[in-house]
């Protein structure tokens, strides 16, 4: 991997020449809104633009951006030494844990300029709670707040080279977890010997904790989208949902797959081909220009063809790339290929694309991938576990 150095922190996860262009592109993003600055408490969009990466981030942190492109971080005092090891575009600016967070987010607008005019705040964020906005709201009232949410998020959609890079070692990592895991399947296996087979093998293959997940579970518990692994043992007949993911310096790969124990009901060989037929629809709906509601209709067509004229879902897909905890969708949101959605496809967003038939009229079976958007179309990155039927 092409990445800077930086004592004496080690290996930076991104190039000082990449953070400057994206704080560019952010400050850009800045003037076409007529805003002044902006306070971002996005996790993923703060690493984006300064390379923070550790699990301090369940505290609130603010960085704040001017229209120049100045910026100041705020959080924990006690997170000085990984900001000393990690960041060189921004100031620090610690308070102790008795100390309220919005003072030093108001001194630092002081510093950069922001003591009025029209500033942005994420108000979708997850991390900014009601308390700390309000009293950074109130403790600059001479400024023009102005709902932010989703400005920088967006800049973050299309990857950079480097970006998907980092994205195919994610893909990579979660594929050969998902071929373990099936390993791992047979008559008796519980669902803790499973997931141990996956975390065993995806982290050797140099993946990090995922945003999200992983999700292991029977099929009696289909239905619980987010729940995962608790002791259950699988038995002949059974079937192992398996939603998995590999993270490389935080960007995500997510891939899903059903495997079925000793035997798969009649009927299955053909959802399968169905699953996969989804899947190549939702990609052949990915082209540049194109609209994320596209690949949604496609994928609606094929369930159509089925017979499921009545068969609906609330998207067949949305995007990923930088993922911290609680979430692999990068972000206090959900941005998904749903129905008739208008937003323009570009080279470079990635989408976690789901081929999903579960709880409808033909066998359950589904398959989900990782998938870039290049100048070609689709590509799918997770691409070494079958997509066909599964019986272990």
């Amino acid at each position: 991997m092409n990445v800077a150095k930086k004592e004496p922190g080690g290996t930076a996860p991104f190039p000082i020449s990449e953070l400057s262009a994206r704080v560019q592109c952010a400050s850009a993003a800045l003037s076409a809104n007529d805003l002044d600055g902006i306070l971002i408490s996005v996790p993923e969009s703060i690493y984006w633009l300064t390379g923070m990466d550790h699990w301090g981030f369940f505290a609130a942190h603010v960085l704040v951006l001017n229209r120049n492109g100045e910026m100041g971080l705020v959080c924990r005092a006690m997170e000085k030494i990984t900001f000393d090891n990690q960041v060189s575009n921004a100031r620090f600016y610690g308070h102790k844990d008795h100390e309220e967070l919005s003072d030093h987010v108001l001194r630092a607008m002081s510093d950069l300029g922001l003591k009025g005019g029209r500033v942005g705040i994420e108000k979708r964020s997850l991390f900014l709670t009601p308390r700390h906005a309000e009293l950074i709201q109130t403790g600059n009232a001479e400024a023009d707040w102005i709902d932010a949410s989703g400005i920088i998020d967006d800049l973050r959609q299309v990857k950079s080279p480097l970006e998907m890079e980092y994205t195919r070692a994610a893909a990579r990592a979660a594929d050969l977890g998902t071929l373990a895991a099936i390993e791992a399947v047979r008559d008796g296996a519980s669902d803790y010997e499973i997931s141990a087979a996956y975390h065993h093998k995806t982290i050797l293959e140099g993946s990090e904790y995922p945003g999200f997940g992983p999700f292991f579970r029977p099929t009696t518990r289909l239905g619980e989208e987010h729940t995962t692994w608790r002791g259950d043992i699988f038995h002949n007949g059974d079937a192992v949902f398996m939603e998995t993911c590999g993270a490389y310096r935080k960007y995500q790969a997510p891939m899903g797959r059903l495997v079925y124990v000793g035997s798969a009901p009649e009927g299955a060989e053909k959802s399968a081909e169905l699953a996969i037929d989804g899947m190549k629809a939702i990609c052949g709906a990915l082209k540049p220009g194109g609209k994320a509601g596209d690949a949604y209709a496609a994928w609606r067509d094929v369930a159509a063809s089925a017979g499921l004229h009545d068969y609906e879902r609330h998207h067949c897909g949305y995007m990923v790339g930088i993922g911290f905890p609680p979430s692999w969708t990068g972000g206090s949101m959900v941005t998904s290929l749903f129905p008739n959605s208008q937003r323009t496809l570009e080279v470079g967003m990635v989408f976690h694309a789901h081929s999903w038939f579960t709880n409808t009229d033909v066998v359950d079976y589904f398959i989900s991938n990782t998938v870039l958007l290049t100048e070609n179309g689709a590509e799918v990155l997770t691409n070494q576990t079958p997509e066909t039927l599964i019986i272990r």
